[in-house]
């Protein structure tokens, strides 16, 4: 699924200069220390220089400088705005968020209780739907691409179920290290996870239990 529409990012990325001036002449370093990410990312970012949108880095910036959701509504395919929504409503929860509140952005969402395990769940789950059907997709990890099967186990309503219960199951900690993760560039993400799994056999081989 689409999540933006690739054509308006630079109509998008003029919005977002323009509130950096708005809330203060905000410089890159500034913005990139207000959504916890490397200058580097956030320069390559807003010049155009990534090979996708990141959609937590995207978040972040619309929830710290408060982008009204008119001013970048076009920007967001119509299938992905209500998660991109609760992502951004995600992220302004935390310290930092400049300007006042957006009535259209800040409303609860239909059924929304106002708790934080779901907020987080809901910010980090695929979507509304339920997978009914095996499917696979290509990720490249050290240089090399690779291709992962998902097969739905006893039906796609009991895999998102479990999902969403490993997910509540994270300690405050655990939360605030997969935001980070998500937030990275794909070299970074790919970086993280090398490192993890050299971790993960390391501990393995000295028979550690965990």
């Amino acid at each position: 699924m689409a999540q933006f529409d690739e054509s308006k990012t630079g109509e998008f990325l003029g919005v977002v200069r323009k509130y950096m001036q708005v809330r203060g002449s905000l410089s890159q370093k500034d913005l990139s220390e207000m959504a916890g990410v490397g200058v580097s990312t956030m320069s390559r970012f807003l010049n155009q220089k990534t090979s996708e949108l990141n959609p937590q880095l995207i978040a972040k910036i619309v929830a710290k400088l408060n982008i009204p959701l008119h001013e970048m509504i076009d920007f967001v395919e119509e299938g992905f705005s209500d998660h991109f929504i609760r992502l951004v409503k995600f992220y302004k929860d935390e310290e930092g968020v400049m300007g006042g509140p957006d009535p259209i952005m800040d409303a609860p969402s239909p059924g929304d209780d106002g708790e934080e395990d779901d907020d987080f769940v809901d910010a980090l789950a695929t979507g509304g739907g339920t997978a009914q059907k095996a499917a696979s997709t290509k990720i490249k990890v050290g240089g090399k691409t690779h291709t992962v099967s998902f097969k739905p186990e006893g039906g796609g309503k009991n895999s998102d179920t479990d999902i969403r219960d490993k997910l509540r199951s994270l300690s405050a900690r655990q939360r605030g290290f997969l935001t980070d993760f998500l937030s990275l560039d794909t070299d970074g993400k790919d970086l993280v996870v090398d490192i993890g799994k050299n971790i993960i056999t390391y501990l393995r081989q000295k028979g550690i239990d965990f």
